[in-house]
């Protein structure tokens, strides 16, 4: 399978906070076109002068007025193509956020698909799947994407909604499965039962398995013609697109 362009969300990259400099590098080096970001963006204070400077690093869009770096940008694509990518994040249950559905209108009234760029793609943070689900009917036939990021599980609900608008709740996590979110099971076991902190959460090390969404569009309007789930490893039930 050959893919024309990869988006990886990062914000976990870190022993599962933040992302490093030196983590988007090898990200990037890998075959990543665009790392997304979310609530652990800015957990390594390294970040903040990659973030400012290159631009396929992305945070949420809608963090405060000021906040370093950008919450979209328009790449090129091959065949001359260029595609849109939003970094939103969600407020249910999450840090207060300046409306994640605004912001996404406001960028979506100067760059329209099938004209401007051939796709966009919208990576959504967020707790909530109502929210995640309520972005991608919103914004159903006016983007090629929304994919939930954010709660570390895969969704079963891929899907191309009414408009033409490809939408999975969440991607999912690329990690060691057998754990908590991707961390060593004893210390959030503990923190249930007793509710206090008795050691720093550290990072599964057992063999990693790799989630995402795969989707296809066409070409003259951006809209989905595809989507499918990706999972490669040991433990969750593997799907890879033909």
């Amino acid at each position: 399978m050959k893919l024309d362009f990869v988006i990886v969300n990062g914000e976990n990259a870190a022993s599962g906070f933040g992302i490093t400099g030196k983590i988007t590098g090898q990200v990037i080096q890998a075959g990543a076109d665009v790392i997304s970001g979310g609530n652990h963006t800015f957990d390594q204070k390294e970040i903040l002068e990659p973030i400012n400077s290159d631009n396929r690093i992305l945070r949420p869009i809608n963090y405060p007025e000021g906040t370093p770096g950008r919450g979209y940008a328009v790449y090129d694509a091959p065949r001359g193509k260029k595609i849109l990518v939003i970094n939103a994040m969600g407020r249910v249950f999450m840090n207060p956020m300046e409306c994640p559905f605004r912001a996404v209108d406001k960028v979506l009234k100067s760059h329209r698909m099938g004209h401007t760029v051939a796709a966009v793609i919208v990576d959504f943070h967020g707790e909530a799947t109502s929210e995640k689900m309520a972005m991608g009917h919103y914004l159903d036939g006016r983007v090629s994407l929304v994919v939930g990021t954010h709660s570390h599980v895969p969704t079963a609900d891929c899907q191309i909604l009414d408009g033409g608008t490809a939408y999975q709740t969440d991607a999912g996590m690329c990690g060691d499965y057998n754990s908590v979110i991707g961390m060593e099971k004893e210390e959030p076991i503990r923190r249930f039962l007793t509710k206090m902190n008795r050691e720093r959460y550290t990072p599964a090390s057992g063999q990693a398995t790799i989630c995402g969404t795969f989707i296809e569009t066409d070409d003259r309007t951006g809209l989905a013609t595809r989507i499918e789930p990706l999972r490669m490893g040991p433990r969750l039930m593997e799907h890879i697109p033909a």
